[in-house]
């Protein structure tokens, strides 16, 4: 269903969904709406597929990349979604020249994957990043200071390229304690024109 912008709305109830684990995060619901109607979204290291099923739902021609083949498979054939077994960390950039309207990514962290995934953003396409932060040790896992992002780094990472939209570094409680930044940022849909 598309709001008066053209951008696809969904319902409030999909922000309360109670089914904890396997219902697509909040942060994706809500910002979702953003990414251009219809368009292609990569969901990286999608796991068992929740954002790739939610967006592909409400139109999108998702890309779900994971690099356990097992868990693609239930979504081999489902309409809307492509699945790609791929070594994100281990093998070369499977997306080079390939530009998507939309990329989400939870609860993974490769740092050095950082700036090829801003490079596979279309202009007018919107990142989507919700992943774990300094202080989840408290919390459980990941404990790792390789898979934690350090105070304000989604920001500096995204500095001069794109245009912020939300950013948190926050404590949750749900699905699970734990410390997480988020951020929703556009590439402004012209070259010549400067992220704020």
């Amino acid at each position: 269903m598309a709001g008066p912008s053209g951008r696809p709305c969904f319902p409030e109830s999909a922000l309360t969904d109670p089914a904890a684990l396997e219902a697509p995060s909040a942060w994706v619901v809500r910002f979702a709406p953003q990414i251009p109607a219809g368009g292609s979204v990569l969901d990286m290291a999608c796991g068992a597929g929740r954002h790739a099923r939610f967006l592909a739902g409400h139109g999108y021609r998702v890309l779900a990349v994971d690099i356990d083949a097992a868990s693609l498979q239930p979504m081999n054939g489902r309409a809307g979604i492509e699945t790609l077994a791929a070594d994100l960390e281990g093998g070369p950039w499977p997306f080079a020249g390939r530009l998507f309207d939309g990329i989400v990514v939870t609860r993974y962290l490769h740092r050095p994957l950082l700036a090829p995934l801003l490079d596979a953003l279309a202009p007018g396409g919107v990142l989507i990043y919700e992943t774990f932060a300094a202080g989840n040790e408290r919390f459980g896992r990941p404990r790792n200071p390789e898979f934690l992002l350090q105070s304000g780094e989604l920001l500096e990472r995204v500095r001069g390229r794109l245009q912020v939209l939300a950013y948190e570094d926050l404590y949750v409680d749900t699905p699970k304690p734990a410390m997480m930044q988020r951020i929703c940022a556009v590439r402004p849909p012209r070259e010549n024109s400067s992220p704020l």
